[in-house]
């Protein structure tokens, strides 16, 4: 990068931490550190929880999918605004009534010490992994693309983050993330404008995106059924939704956002406004992977984006291969700039036999072109087996690098920071405050001051952000980083979703039922994802829900009602 690239990232990064470390000075107790102060308007709590979920896989992973594939993985957030009513007006009050920190505090209240324990060992573990995975995002992307080592990338893309969340706690996780989230708006839509700046002459948004409609590009909505499709609108209302609600509902990095309202009032309407800005803001980014996939259509693409497994690849035997899989490439390339000029100039004359003719033709072209990219990522594999041979997570940041003019690369590094930095500070602080508030200072060290749990917060603050570091490091981490984040919340968040639901709606159980038939449920989950078909698991988040709701109320009735009578 130039020098005004890195002069741009830094003064970006460090106006966001200070802003969120003024913001959250004199915090005064461990609750107004792992809770915040209750005092944040409803846009702050909206943006807060949009920066929570928006991590830098959303801006390294989300545009390759549509570039891949299409606009069709917005289905995936069409349960949003369902999940974010039932929340906000069935949910949310009885939080607000028993003003908890933790969303398992309830847990304790409803049943048993056990079940709140229980939950938040399930939160910990789901939370822990999905945190190192949005920490490696961008910290193996990073250190590929730059040639920097793997630990020390993750040192620095966590090492400021812990340092003002350990300082500010949920105030400035809170705080910051509003200045984030504008970072990374203003940065999605600069991407666009200059895409589209970009193409050639003649080739507006109109014509970009019948070009991508020729190959699919621009369709949303799939309305058939499989339960191997990862997305359609069956699984994006059904499924989704119920993740979204064990998400949005159980999880504290979620719950502690909106826990920090002012008022139940400005805490619903930071809620509703997530539900109903996030499929905007998803089809945006999807929108930009769209047309880098146009851009690329006039502009000659690498076969295989990730740039540094290709040099290394030259030093193999599966080199030769590769050149003659880039060979016919750049000659099917060729064939498509004529096929595609015919297609513009037949849009710009109103020639629809022209249109047709050429649309029919860069359908082929773009089939054979998909299959010369298979092949280069099957010989990747082969080559280098050690390494993550897709190379989706690779496409945009390769289009920034090599396009972008000076300055905006600065600015679109900066907009990956914050989206990374605003969910590990989310994550932190939830962790935190589980740790701390659900089995430290309940179950471990009772009855200490406050400045003794003030302390212990800050100290699991900096004891999660050194976790996360290590195990993103050491740890291997699938190849989709988007698809694996949601994949690793579908096989915790059905129970989860259950056993609270198991508690706000089914009054008659009690904790042991409602403990074992978690237990069951779970086992049951794990067994479908691992041993059945993981492509299917956004309807594990129904199934392990329902799981825990039926089992709980079948043992309570045969196994425990009568000891419980007795």
């Amino acid at each position: 990068m130039h020098l005004i690239d890195w002069l741009v990232l830094i003064f970006t990064l460090t106006m966001v931490i200070v802003y969120g470390m003024y913001k959250s000075r004199n915090l005064g107790s461990s609750e107004n550190y792992l809770a915040g102060k209750r005092d944040l308007p409803w846009i702050t709590i909206g943006l807060s929880i949009m920066a929570t979920q928006a991590s830098a896989i959303t801006f390294l992973s989300t545009p390759g999918q549509g570039f891949a594939d299409g606009m069709q993985f917005a289905q995936f957030y069409f349960g949003m605004p369902i999940a974010m009513v039932i929340l906000a007006y069935f949910i949310l009050p009885i939080y607000y009534k028993l003003r908890i920190t933790t969303a398992y505090e309830y847990l304790e209240q409803r049943f048993d010490v056990r079940m709140r324990t229980f939950a938040a060992m399930l939160f910990l573990l789901l939370r822990g992994i999905s945190a190192a995975i949005s920490i490696y995002a961008p910290g193996i992307i990073l250190s590929t693309v730059f040639g920097w080592n793997l630990a020390l990338t993750n040192f620095f893309l966590a090492a400021f983050v812990i340092a003002y969340t350990t300082f500010g706690g949920n105030a400035a996780v809170s705080r910051t993330q509003e200045l984030q989230m504008t970072i990374m708006m203003g940065g999605l839509v600069l991407a666009f404008i200059m895409v589209l700046y970009q193409l050639p002459a003649g080739v507006g948004l109109t014509e970009a995106w019948q070009i991508a409609h020729v190959t699919g590009k621009t369709q949303v909505v799939d309305w058939s059924f499989s339960w191997h499709d990862r997305y359609n609108v069956w699984s994006g209302i059904l499924g989704a939704t119920f993740l979204f609600l064990s998400y949005f509902g159980t999880d504290q990095s979620q719950v502690g956002r909106y826990l920090s309202g002012k008022s139940l009032k400005e805490s619903r309407f930071g809620l509703l406004f997530n539900g109903f800005v996030k499929i905007p803001m998803q089809l945006l980014v999807l929108s930009v992977g769209v047309m880098v996939y146009v851009f690329y259509q006039f502009n000659q693409p690498p076969l295989y984006f990730n740039q540094a497994s290709r040099e290394k690849i030259t030093h193999t035997a599966q080199n030769t291969r590769f050149i003659q899989l880039e060979a016919s490439a750049d000659t099917l390339f060729q064939i498509k700039k004529t096929a595609l000029n015919a297609l513009v100039e037949g849009l710009h004359t109103s020639d629809d036999a022209r249109v047709q003719d050429a649309r029919a033709q860069l359908q082929e072209i773009d089939r054979q072109g998909v299959q010369l990219h298979e092949q280069a990522v099957q010989l990747a594999r082969q080559a280098l087996p050690q390494i993550d041979s897709k190379d989706k997570d690779y496409i945009f940041i390769g289009f920034i690098m090599h396009y972008l003019p000076v300055g905006l690369i600065g600015l679109m590094f900066a907009m990956i920071f914050s989206a990374s930095w605003s969910t590990k500070a989310s994550e932190l602080n939830s962790l935190a405050a589980t740790t701390i508030n659900d089995i430290y200072r309940r179950s471990l060290v009772k009855d200490r001051d406050d400045t003794h749990y003030f302390r212990a917060s800050r100290l699991a603050t900096v004891f999660w952000g050194l976790f996360i570091m290590i195990f993103a490091t050491y740890v291997k981490l699938p190849d989709n980083l988007i698809q694996a984040v949601n994949m690793i919340g579908s096989i915790f968040y059905g129970t989860m979703l259950g056993i609270f639901f198991t508690a706000f709606f089914l009054k008659p159980v009690g904790g042991k039922a409602v403990f074992w038939a978690a237990l069951v449920s779970q086992a049951v989950v794990l067994y479908m994802f691992f041993w059945v078909d993981q492509d299917a698991y956004l309807w594990y988040n129904p199934l392990g829900c329902g799981l825990v709701m039926g089992l709980s109320l079948i043992l309570e009735y045969t196994v425990f009602w009568g000891r419980r009578k007795r």
